[in-house]
């Protein structure tokens, strides 16, 4: 390694201890991650040559700077589409159109209250993604629990359950997606074969979560009265299908025109918009004003965007430099033949640094075998599928998923490693052995 490839690590670390101690140092973990990002790119600019021998007529600035550009692009359509995604489920939450799921999941019971929540968010997230699932889920549970402390709780399981029911859907997490379209895992292979390691991987965590929640809620507090809405039921439900169900046509959309995902949500999000619009003629002024997408706009919390902005760019440049690609090849010859400990190992560091980069490391990295643990839905990359999509459970900025939790609820890294990182691990290893029990008996 290199002296300035060793300096980027250093940064990398520096800046991931800093955002794990942010409610020690109480410096928000945007900066931080902004701070990074332009730190790890800078060192890299310092001696460019070591890693980029073509140099442009103006000068290296130019050459590195078009690298830079295809990241941002890359981290832009991820960054378009978490926007598209929040601002299309707070147009449905402000006009009333999740009035009804909250209705189905309303329970004064707590332990019931939590069960169904888990469920209904991992069926979701095979069915969406488990980064919009997360919003909806947790905008529909400030309406059920008004106690911070308690609803912490039913977050953190939001976060297990989406990211492990999008690991057993082929559209369910980027990961997953990335497997698929390279033609390594097929949708019936990763259905049939990782549905119930996914499974466990979010009831184990349920259940020991549900040790924690005793009794009932104050009808007060859990039975809150209907969202004051000038619109009709109908018009109200008109909201809801177009927003959820647009979301569920993204992947169709892409299939269709092959264009990014980020396209298809600005499409639901434009079709949504003119739709409130025109609702809004026969309402009252003041109401119209409170409920037009301009002002929801204006309420994304852009904070999650920039830390989101700060954490890919960032492993972006470790992963230029070569380190995430060194990291595969050594576990690779150190636990050669073992794709348990392996995948294993890949799924936990998935919890400390961006997934898509290790999968697309190891998709680089290991060919596609015509049989085997490398063949298509062989034991390898359905096995990759599961780590990197559930691994990411373990730390609250291992995923999509939880980055937008933690932004959204206000949690802090301290407080999910502290209480919820043991049990995603216990769910995330109960998972892996399930699989290995699939495969001895089937």
């Amino acid at each position: 390694m290199s002296t300035l490839t060793l300096a980027i690590v250093i940064v990398f670390v520096a800046g991931y201890l800093c955002i794990a101690l942010e409610s020690v140092t109480r410096i928000n973990k945007a900066a931080i991650a902004l701070l990074m990002c332009v730190l790890c790119w800078t060192l890299l600019m310092l001696a460019p040559g070591n890693y980029y021998p073509f140099v442009a007529e103006d000068g290296v600035v130019h050459h590195v700077a078009e690298v830079i550009e295809h990241h941002l692009g890359d981290a832009a359509g991820t960054l378009f589409f978490l926007m598209g995604a929040m601002t299309i489920v707070e147009i449905v939450d402000s006009n009333g159109g999740f009035n009804f799921v909250r209705d189905a999941l309303k329970t004064r019971s707590k332990r019931k209250l939590l069960w169904r929540v888990a469920f209904m968010t991992f069926f979701l997230s095979a069915i969406l993604d488990n980064l919009t699932t997360s919003i909806v889920m947790i905008m529909v549970l400030r309406k059920l629990v008004q106690s911070r402390e308690e609803r912490l709780i039913y977050a953190a399981l939001i976060i297990i359950a989406a990211n492990s029911g999008g690991a057993f859907s082929p559209i369910g997490d980027v990961t997953t997606i990335m497997l698929w379209i390279k033609g390594v895992i097929t949708t019936q292979g990763v259905l049939t074969e990782i549905f119930i390691p996914s499974l466990v991987s979010m009831v184990l965590p349920a259940a020991i979560l549900s040790l924690s929640l005793k009794g009932k809620f104050d009808k007060e507090q859990n039975l809150p009265s209907a969202s004051v809405s000038q619109f009709t039921k109908a018009q109200r439900n008109a909201i809801f299908w177009l927003g959820v169900g647009g979301l569920v046509f993204v992947p169709i959309f892409k299939t269709l025109t092959h264009l990014p995902p980020f396209m298809g949500i600005l499409l639901v999000l434009g079709i949504l918009w003119t739709t409130t619009e025109i609702f809004h003629y026969n309402t009252a002024e003041d109401d119209t004003m409170a409920k037009r997408v301009s002002d929801i706009l204006s309420r994304i919390d852009l904070s999650t965007i920039m830390f989101f902005l700060g954490i890919l760019m960032a492993v972006a440049v470790l992963q230029e430099v070569g380190v995430l690609t060194a990291l595969g090849e050594g576990l690779n010859e150190v636990f050669a033949g073992n794709y348990y400990v392996i995948n294993g190992i890949i799924g936990v560091l998935s919890s400390i640094v961006d997934n898509v980069p290790l999968v697309a490391g190891c998709m680089g990295m290991y060919p596609v075998a015509v049989d085997g643990a490398m063949a298509v839905d062989g034991i390898f990359w359905q096995l990759l599928a599961y780590c990197a999509g559930v691994g990411g459970s373990m730390l609250i900025i291992g995923s999509a998923a939880g980055v937008v939790v933690m932004g959204l609820e206000k949690i802090t890294f301290g407080w999910y490693m502290k209480r919820i990182t043991w049990i995603a691990f216990v769910g995330y290893l109960a998972g892996i052995l399930v699989y290995w029990l699939e495969k001895l008996v089937f």
